[in-house]
């Protein structure tokens, strides 16, 4: 059987051997009680994990759901036809910690970023490879020019770490872009609460919405008075995340 990639689903097969368990050997956490693979694909990666007890692997292709099923027989219990951002990964997994790990497509990989954070309660890590450039965004400090939204949301949760480049040529079909491995790995104590995590989430990407400009603009929602605090003469690059936890309680302490 032959699963063919998809454009519209953003599929490039990986295609190395020696990738897939380097990817496989990073996730290297052992406080989940799963691990939980998105976008099966043709099971390169899956091939480390499906003989290990309390492995799922997801994926939203029939066809390589079908593929999964017919190569992994025995396992089809764990092979799961649903689409990750919809899925209730609490309801999916009542009273499970999840590891989550993948080849993630690059068209849906920050909103995958986006699910694991806003269920940071539940997934205690994450390792998977994104686009080079978005892998280095979600690990990047304070400071650097690509620091941003996803540096910021992720790492108040999580430890980022930019583990190692991936070239085109070992996928199928090769991407225009390179790509980045990384692992989150859940702080034991988060800068902010998981409740008023959707309030943060709003003020870091109002902060980020003109991120050439001084925080007295992009922020004056918050601080109507520009004059108020010295931080509202920097732009958001220039703050460290644990900086945006302290302005985020100046704002709910009004």
């Amino acid at each position: 059987m032959f699963v063919k990639p998809k454009k519209h689903l953003g599929q490039h097969f990986l295609t190395d051997t020696n990738i897939a368990r380097k990817i496989a050997d990073s996730c290297t956490d052992t406080s989940a009680d799963i691990t939980l693979e998105i976008g099966g694909g043709t099971g390169i990666l899956t091939d480390f994990f499906i003989e290990k007890p309390n492995f799922f692997v997801t994926d939203i292709d029939s066809e390589s759901i079908a593929y999964l099923k017919s190569k992994y027989s025995a396992f089809q219990h764990k092979i799961l036809f649903e689409d990750f951002l919809d899925m209730n990964i609490s309801e999916r997994f009542p009273t499970k910690q999840i590891a989550v790990i993948g080849n993630f497509p690059y068209n849906i990989s920050s909103q995958i970023l986006f699910k694991a954070i806003e269920n940071q309660t539940i997934v205690t890590s994450l390792t998977g490879m994104f686009q080079k450039e978005v892998a280095e965004r979600i690990g990047a400090k304070h400071g650097n020019k690509v620091y941003g939204i996803l540096s910021v949301l992720a790492q108040v949760f999580y430890d980022a770490e930019y583990l190692f480049t991936v070239s085109p040529e070992v996928f199928n079909p090769p991407p225009k872009v390179q790509s980045g491995v990384i692992r989150l790995t859940r702080k034991a104590a988060p800068l902010i609460a998981s409740d008023i995590y959707p309030q943060f989430a709003t003020m870091v990407k109002a902060a980020f919405n003109q991120r050439r400009k001084m925080l007295s603009n992009s922020l004056s929602a918050y601080f109507p008075d520009r004059t108020a605090y010295e931080f509202l003469t920097k732009r958001p690059e220039q703050l460290s995340v644990k900086q945006f936890v302290e302005i985020f309680e100046l704002v709910r302490a009004k």
